[in-house]
């Protein structure tokens, strides 16, 4: 019988699953964090002024940084970490602390799935950025792609307390939320290598996107 999601939050992890967590961290961390920054940063422009909305330890920011050096980027996270790669502030999750359009590009990276509002998150990304939202997050569009999710989340954040809704969104759901918050996607990509083999046939096989969104106009939201 699997374990329920409620069990596997509150379980503690045995020999096993401190096994998997080890691998995790010293076989896919270090290289999703190589090949999410170089990919995140083709999105954005030279000069840039990018916010990364739930920062983490800032590994991907500061990796951007040295792949496009005359941007500018500074993060928000809800729990600060002792120390961070980039500058960082805290945020309650919900509400973005800075005025509007006053950023060019905001980020969230595996963010969004973990959000109290995703609606609320994206209406403040729109409203706090000039033009663009760069996210990467999951695609989930079976219940085999949901149990596989499932498991790299609890594995990858438990741990470090990070709040596990489960939330993910089939391409479909993701492009109707996007317009609903009149944000329009010019680029899609969902090739992304994040992992060698032979964790790619697992925990790759399409179950990671990348967008680059444009605020476009739309009714009763800010311009």
């Amino acid at each position: 019988m699997e374990p329920s999601l409620e069990t596997m939050k509150s379980a503690d992890p045995g020999p096993a699953l401190r096994l998997v967590r080890f691998l995790h961290q010293g076989l896919v961390f270090s290289r999703r964090a190589s090949v999410l920054s170089a990919l995140l940063a083709q999105s954005v422009q030279a000069g840039n002024t990018v916010l990364d909305v739930g920062c983490g330890n800032g590994t991907i920011g500061y990796l951007m940084k040295q792949i496009k050096p005359t941007i500018a980027i500074q993060g928000l996270e809800v729990m600060l970490r002792p120390s961070c790669l980039i500058e960082c502030a805290r945020f309650d999750g919900m509400t973005i602390p800075l005025p509007d359009s006053s950023v060019d590009v905001c980020m969230f990276v595996d963010v969004l799935h973990h959000a109290l509002d995703i609606d609320a998150l994206l209406g403040e990304a729109r409203r706090v950025t000039r033009s663009r939202v760069l996210i990467k997050d999951h695609l989930c569009e079976t219940h085999a792609d949901r149990a596989v999710l499932t498991f790299m989340d609890w594995v990858g954040n438990r741990a470090h307390g990070v709040r596990l809704p489960y939330d993910y969104h089939s391409q479909g759901e993701w492009r109707r939320l996007f317009a609903r918050h009149g944000l329009q996607v010019v680029e899609w990509n969902q090739n992304l290598p994040l992992y060698p083999r032979p964790f790619s046939a697992l925990f790759g096989r399409g179950l990671h996107c990348i967008a680059l969104l444009e605020k476009v106009p739309v009714s009763g939201a800010a311009a």
